[in-house]
């Protein structure tokens, strides 16, 4: 990176040793006419440039002895001259982003050369509270992804540029959709009832990451609210770092049972010029994957035509004359409804400017950033503005104080969210629906001149050109993210920090549905909700850190403590009939407002300290322990502990501390081990039953309590966990692994115990349960070409995780078991935690099949006496977990060319496809037309009778028609059918994204002030290599913000995106 000269401070301090002493530096001689003695004082010429040979310019040269503030700065070139020094002088050198050099002069001019900060901590990583350590040091495992890497993609939301470049993390989508959210999983799922995301970390701040819908109500559910993540400005990140294990994330405490992602934004650097860039970029995306549909039959039922069905069960289209539903003639044809709807590109636009620089011991960056997306999908858009402003300076005697402040601000508005599901707004449930010899253009003008909804006569659908302007939800988010930080160094191996943090968010969101349409309730309805949320983060740090304190041991520790306080309020209120049709307010309703309100407060105080034993730089023991106290537990059970062992052996610094030559070929081997505790804290109020104020059904006020029996002897979950490593590298580190193996148990879980009713509750709360996930994580890096002009660089992430119910609740001989907890429902079909089991089991209705072993028919599919299959018992159908998860990436430069491409893989795991159900019920899917036909077959199955009293089968033989056929499978036995038939490998194997840049050489930019040019291209989405569920991407679930993410129904489809952008730097 090109870091620019800034004015540094170089202290002389005279001291009378004899010869050429070098610290940390090293000099070289400079010609020069002068002449010096050891004796007596002459003038002194040198130079300070940085390690790529430019100038530093404006160092400072005292002399001991001298008043403080006199002597000389180096000039543009980085030369200075210092009459009077002393032959014996030592020179300190100083400045901010470099590394303190010391260098002793023998009476030779020098040119010397400061070491970049940023080159000596290039082994350094930020852990847990933001300590630096040696990455060799760690006993555990972690990943780190650069910011370059994410903007060389430029995903709009910064959560899905992880996919495929961290091993161990599954990222899961809800839709392509402005704004919409993206879920991330970290080895495998651990709580029944919380969130299984890791915790999110900025710049020390922990940030709130809400993630999907309020309610994931599977007929109407509400809109894709995004996570938090997805406000972040990824032109602002330096750096993410993946604290995968629990010893990596133990001294977060109970936040941080799902692992930790710590993301680190961009301070002032040394520049060139003026320290500012100016980025522009902008996107177009189209449609990636669209359901397969068929093209050979039209509106109607029984193969007649029919106007006032949704069904594309009708004749033959072959452009025969037929009456639409508004009376006028045509001649039938099918529509590409999809093309015609989402005709228009999204375009995405993103424009950055950005300041950064030094001066003496200040560093200031500042941004601020637009993004306008105009979606593909009509009537959606985003808009959001970043700012960021960020101050770093050091200052007292020696340096030994220094600040750290930054204030983030997030504007951000979102229209018309889609919806996903059954959801009438739905535009893609209904243009699913849409009889296939329909055009969906007639309903462009969506208004009819009487102010009702044009629609060809089906009372459940909603136009969605309509929806786009007259069913509007329009929300509004303004978010701080604040941090300040005060560091003091008391002496060379002790230091002591304070720290403030808050995250806070107002959301105001709007619902309009405008008269004329048939869930508009007359005049049309109104809601209006406002969400506050704030989170703040009080903390203090004292570490210390001494080298060879016995010989060659070095000690290292760190004693600290955090307040953490949140609140979350939430006001709702809605009006279903409008006096005066489409006048949005509260007082317009025939009804006084249905309100509800929502309030939580919590406390969690922490203690925490670490310790460190470092042998001689190759044998590294941590232990840390943490103490939380929460308030929405008990004060019986309101304390609980956290510890955390780690160790790390580098087997290669060992032999050479030992004289022992290890083999030339291996350049570094690295072995580790952890085991930790650490929780999943309680959300507020599951302790003790409370009162819901309500109103009945005259206006009154009444009070209910819930139904569930709360109980105060609940304590937090429990995750212990264990994790074996090996790192190596090869042949001058051109070729290196990262192996992991952990094991992790979840105990404690928070259920609910089902009661009998006549008790006043349906259920009580317990602690119960065992959840194991136990896996493993590769991580191959090749530098396969390092020559001067052209490098060739990749990365293989490769990752396997087992989970396993060990036990939920067995009752103890008083109670009834818990053998089963339900993750999420939708219909007849359920996705399950079972003893036994796997997390995310898919149970539903299966096919009715033969099980008689003795049978020439065994094992298949019953049929009734009208030749149709016959649903049988429910049963495990399949689990939403992944057998693997691969990502490989490529980079190549070459000439001021960079180029990179990801492949993604996951293998393994099940879906149902809700959106293939109904696709399959209105004859649009491509599976109900065989060979272009659809003529009457028979199913491959067998007719049960009892014959003398004994079950007998015998070959089906009798024809169906394919609307009868499909009419059994995806409705008589529930809405949802019969759920083996729709339930799909999620296997997807994709070129994910491949990006292509230039920078311009310096040459072309010498007589401008231009300091750097870079030019860009990308594509997300490029190729679905592999995938099994006719169109619909398997990333898509139907909701993010459950724990149930193996359906999926109607999501705005998968979008690829084509990115032009350029960087400026002046």
């Amino acid at each position: 990176m090109k870091r620019m000269k800034t004015v540094c401070s170089v202290l002389l301090v005279g001291l009378s040793l004899p010869g050429l002493a070098l610290e940390n530096a090293y000099a070289t001689p400079v010609e020069t006419a002068m002449t010096q003695t050891q004796d007596r004082k002459v003038a002194f010429t040198g130079t300070v440039q940085d390690s790529k040979g430019e100038a530093i310019v404006g160092a400072t040269i005292l002399v001991k002895g001298q008043a403080k503030g006199k002597g000389t700065l180096t000039d543009p070139k980085g030369h200075f001259v210092l009459s009077g020094l002393k032959v014996g002088s030592e020179l300190v050198i100083s400045c901010v982003g470099y590394k303190t050099q010391t260098v002793r002069w023998t009476g030779t001019p020098l040119s010397i050369t400061l070491e970049d900060e940023m080159t000596q901590l290039s082994g350094v990583v930020v852990t847990a509270l933001g300590i630096r350590r040696e990455k060799k040091a760690l006993g555990y495992a972690m990943q780190e992804v650069k910011g370059d890497q994410l903007m060389a993609v430029r995903e709009p939301n910064i959560t899905n540029a992880l996919s495929g470049k961290v091993s161990g993390i599954q990222i899961i989508k809800g839709s392509s959709s402005p704004g919409s959210s993206s879920k991330i999983v970290l080895r495998g799922n651990s709580s029944l009832s919380g969130s299984n995301q890791p915790l999110i970390v900025v710049d020390g701040v922990p940030m709130d990451n809400t993630t999907g819908a309020t309610n994931n109500d599977f007929w109407n559910p509400a809109a894709d609210m995004g996570n938090g993540l997805s406000d972040i400005n990824a032109e602002d990140i330096e750096s993410m770092t993946v604290l995968k294990g629990a010893s990596a994330a133990a001294l977060y405490g109970s936040r941080a049972g799902n692992g930790v992602i710590q993301i680190i934004t961009k301070s002032g650097r040394k520049n060139n010029g003026l320290g500012v860039t100016i980025s522009s970029s902008v996107g177009v995306e189209r449609l990636f994957m669209v359901p397969r549909l068929q093209s050979q039959f039209g509106q109607g039922t029984n193969g007649a035509y029919k106007n006032d069905v949704s069904s594309s069960w009708g004749p033959r289209i072959e452009g025969q004359e037929y009456t639409k539903w508004d009376g006028t003639k045509t001649n039938m044809r099918a529509y590409d409804n999809v093309a015609s709807y989402f005709k228009s590109p999204g375009i995405d636009l993103t424009e950055n400017i950005a300041f950064s620089q030094m001066y003496d011991r200040t560093s200031i960056y500042s941004s601020l950033t637009r993004t306008d997306n105009k979606s593909h999908i009509p009537g959606a858009s985003l808009g959001r503005t970043n700012m960021t402003l960020r101050a770093t300076t050091k200052f007292g005697p020696s340096d030994r104080w220094s600040t750290d402040t930054k204030v983030q601000y997030i504007r951000s508005f979102v229209q018309n969210r889609p919806l996903n599901g059954a959801n009438a707004s739905n535009a893609f449930y209904t243009m699913y629906s849409l009889p296939r010899s329909m055009d969906i253009r007639d309903f462009e003008e969506a208004r009819t001149p009487q102010g009702a909804m044009r629609w060809y006569g089906v009372g459940n659908q909603t136009n969605p050109y309509w929806a786009s302007k007259y069913n509007l939800n329009n929300d509004t988010r303004d978010r701080f993210l604040i941090s300040a930080a005060l560091k003091y160094k008391i002496t060379d191996w002790l230091n002591a920090e304070l720290r403030v943090g808050s995250d806070q968010y107002s959301t105001r969101i709007e619902r309009k549905t405008y008269a004329g349409s048939p869930i508009a309730g007359g005049g049309g309805k109104y809601e209006t909700e406002q969400i506050k949320f704030y989170e703040n983060n009080y903390s203090f740090l004292v570490s210390a850190q001494r080298d060879n304190v016995f010989g060659k041991l070095g000690l290292s520790g760190s004693v600290g403590g955090n307040l953490m306080e949140r609140k979350h309020n939430g006001l709702r209120a809605s009006v279903s009939q409008l006096i005066v049709p489409n006048l949005f307010s509260l007082t317009n309703g025939t009804d006084k407002p249905d309100n509800s309100e929502s309030y939580s407060h919590k406390k969690i105080n922490s203690l925490y300290g670490t310790a460190q034993l470092n042998w001689d730089g190759y044998f590294f023991l941590d232990g840390t322990l943490r103490n939380d106290w929460s308030s929405s537990l008990a004060k019986a059970n309101r304390s609980f502990l956290y510890p955390s062992i780690s160790t790390s052996l580098v087997i290669t610094d060992m032999l050479r501390k030992m004289d022992v030559n290890a083999p030339s070929w291996l350049s570094f081997a690295k072995v580790r081990a952890s085991a930790a505790q650490v929780g999943n804290d309680l959300e507020p109020y599951q302790l003790y039953s409370a009162y819901r104020i309500e109103k009945d059904p005259l206006g009154g006020t009444m009070a209910n309590i819930d139904n569930v029996l709360y109980n105060d002897k609940v304590r937090s979950e429990l995750i212990k966990s264990y994790e074996l490593g090996l790192e190596m590298r090869f042949f001058d580190s051109r070729f290196g692994v990262d192996f992991a193996w952990y094991r992790t148990n979840a105990t404690n879980q928070l259920i609910r115990l089902g009661m009998d009713p006549a008790s006043g509750y349906d259920a009580k709360m317990i602690n119960a349960g065992n959840i194991q996930n136990e896996g493993i994580e590769f991580m191959v890096t090749a530098d396969i070409i390092r020559s001067e002009g052209l490098k060739w660089n990749a990365q293989l992430n490769l990752s396997h995780n087992e989970n396993r119910i060990i036990k939920l609740y067995d009752g103890g001989g008083i109670e009834s078991p818990v053998t089963e907890y339900n993750l999420g429902t939708y219909d007849n079909l359920k996705i399950l935690a079972r003893e036994g089991g796997k997390y995310g089991e898919i149970w539903g209705s299966s096919y009715k099949r033969v099980e008689d072993k003795t049978s020439d028919l065994y094992g298949k599919i019953i049929t009734d006496e009208n030749g149709l299959p016959i649903a049988g018992d429910e049963k495990k159908l399949g689990d939403q977990q992944p057998d693997l998860l691969a990502g490989l990436t490529n980079s190549f430069s070459f000439a001021g060319f960079d180029l990179s491409f990801l492949i993604d893989a996951r293998f393994g795991g099940k879906m149902f496809s809700g959106t293939n159900h109904a696709l399959q019920a209105g004859g649009a899917a491509a599976a109900t037309v065989v060979n272009g036909a659809r003529d009457k077959f028979v199913v491959d199955g067998a007719v049960e009778s009892k014959v003398a009293g004994k079950t007998v089968y015998t070959k089906n033989t009798t024809e169906v028609t394919p609307q009868d056929y499909w009419g059994a499978i995806v409705g008589r036995s529930g809405n949802l059918g019969i759920n083996e038939a729709n339930i799909y490998d999620a296997t997807s194997v994709r070129l994910r994204n491949i990006a292509l840049s230039y920078t311009l050489p310096k040459s072309l930019l010498k007589n401008t002030p231009i300091t750097k040019a870079k030019l860009g291209i990308s594509c997300n989405n490029v190729w679905m290599i592999k995938s099994y569920m006719n169109g619909i991407d398997p990333e898509s679930v139907f909701a993010t913000g459950s724990n149930a993410t193996g359906y999926e129904f109607a999501s705005s489809p998968t979008t690829r995106s084509f990115l032009f952008n350029i960087t400026l730097g002046f």
